[in-house]
């Protein structure tokens, strides 16, 4: 039996002039009822996707209800999930019209043949599900991320949660969110829904990627960081090595990534990155700057 393990974040791009109280409450919140969960043997999947749920419906975060519109001032949401006992992943790519994207992305993976649903047919697939719908978008939707990382000037903004976990089968599990940036252009697309580039889970790490999308891809940062462990390098050394190629390619963000020893890992090179995290011996921290670790 494994000692079951978390490690989530609100996204990268925290800056320092802003107040992130009610962000540290509700992700210790978050921890707190998924350690319940974990400690009540559910699996590593259904914990990274309804931790994830959680932060979308918080209104905290760029995801979810935090939405933010594009320049059509329409809310494509992106999620992607992936279990790393099965290799299965599922993910939704500029989803409008419903509350939880990382729920049709595990509906995806789990009623469908394929891996990502884009657009209109996603958006069809998930009334076919009957999943929750927003149905007033301008009472739902909070605009989260004011003042952070995710607003122009910047073309390539960025705003995203996402979830890794070790349940006690010794599986793991991740999951990713995110509701874009204020003023992308309208079918724009990021690493988060993107298997390998924004989420990864094997039987080695389980990685899940905030920041500016577009480097991400450029290097599969989710997937290399577990490659990298495969290959022997420790958690911390792999992780930290895709966040330097993203920054020696001009980008900025972090990722979160755990591996099948409940090791946890979580650089970045944005002023900081909101996070929290179980730990193997029960503890549990939050943080939005200082060190890059948990």
């Amino acid at each position: 039996m494994a000692k079951p393990a978390l490690i989530l974040h609100g996204g990268a791009g925290a800056r320092r002039e802003r107040n992130y109280d009610a962000e540290v409450v509700n992700m210790r919140e978050v921890v707190e009822a998924m350690k319940a969960r974990l400690d009540a043997g559910a699996s590593a999947l259904d914990v990274a996707v309804e931790a994830v749920v959680m932060l979308e419906d918080s209104g905290l975060y760029v995801a979810g209800r935090g939405a933010s519109p594009n320049l059509a001032g329409e809310f494509e949401l992106d999620a992607s999930l992936m279990d790393g006992a099965t290799g299965k992943a599922g993910a939704v790519a500029a989803l409008q019209g419903f509350r939880n994207p990382v729920v049709a992305a595990r509906a995806v993976m789990d009623r469908t043949p394929h891996v990502m649903l884009a657009g209109s047919g996603a958006a069809r697939f998930a009334a076919e599900q009957g999943l929750t719908r927003v149905e007033d978008p301008a009472a739902w939707f909070t605009g989260a991320g004011k003042g952070e990382d995710n607003h122009p000037p910047s073309m390539l903004s960025h705003g995203t949660v996402g979830c890794c976990v070790l349940d006690s089968q010794g599986r793991l599990a991740a999951a990713t969110s995110t509701a874009g940036v204020f003023g992308k252009v309208p079918g724009r697309v990021g690493d988060t829904p993107i298997p390998a580039a924004g989420t990864w889970a094997d039987e080695h790490a389980a990685v899940s990627c905030t920041g500016q999308g577009e480097y991400f891809i450029r290097v599969a940062a989710a997937a290399r960081t577990a490659f990298g462990v495969a290959a022997g390098q420790s958690l911390s050394e792999a992780s930290q090595s895709v966040i330097d190629r993203i920054g020696a390619l001009g980008g900025d963000g972090g990722l979160i990534a755990l591996d099948r020893n409940g090791n946890i890992a979580a650089p970045y090179n944005s002023q900081g990155m909101k996070r929290a995290w179980l730990a193997t011996d029960g503890r549990v921290g939050v943080e939005v700057f200082g060190p890059q670790g948990a």
